[in-house]
């Protein structure tokens, strides 16, 4: 797919991005809300500089780096789907940044969320953002790992958001929170640190 223009993007604001979820899904990474070129691909956490599926592919939770930047390539959200990885947001609205999002649609999200949990009943939640979490959750003092509480049954978690835009968290950093919570969920994962 060609760059599209912040005009043509635009067009894609409040639309919205399928779940990606499978029968057995054990690991539900849950981000703020789908960018505006996710929407337009089709694929999450589709910008060159974020750092999601890098992440995981050096967390050992993949064995291939996927580029979702022109969309899923044929046979990436299977391949997803049967290592038992989910994906959702709180917030299933497109925006161009997810500072645009307000609080009131952050907690609604929790609601979302805790029914997604409960159909797919994934053995746990990783919520992609502190800064979102303690916003939805109404927990300003919470701190990234697994949180005290369930949502709807489930071990809930709190690791760094992907996005390139947080420079508080490197790729290495990325890497062993997604992996911590990945074992946590029975994922069967292979070497850390390629």
């Amino acid at each position: 797919m060609t760059r599209l223009s912040r005009d043509e993007l635009s067009r894609f604001r409040g639309e919205t991005l399928p779940d990606l979820l499978g029968p057995h899904t054990r690991l539900l990474f849950t981000g703020v809300n789908p960018g505006l070129s996710a929407v337009a691909v089709q694929a999450h956490f589709p910008r060159r500089g974020n750092r999601f599926y890098p992440a995981l592919f050096k967390a050992g939770i993949t064995d291939r780096l996927i580029d979702a930047s022109a969309g899923f390539a044929p046979g990436d959200r299977d391949y997803l789907a049967d290592r038992g990885i989910g994906i959702t947001a709180l917030v299933p609205t497109a925006t161009a940044r997810a500072a645009e999002l307000r609080p009131a649609e952050l907690r609604a999200g929790v609601g979302h969320l805790a029914r997604t949990v409960a159909r797919v009943r994934p053995r746990a939640v990783a919520v992609l953002g502190i800064t979102a979490y303690r916003i939805a959750f109404a927990t300003p003092k919470a701190v990234p790992g697994r949180q005290p509480e369930l949502l709807a049954g489930t071990q809930l978690w709190v690791v760094p958001n992907p996005s390139g835009r947080n420079a508080h968290s490197s790729l290495a950093d990325l890497a062993a929170a997604y992996r911590e919570v990945a074992i946590a969920a029975g994922l069967e994962l292979g070497p850390a640190g390629r």
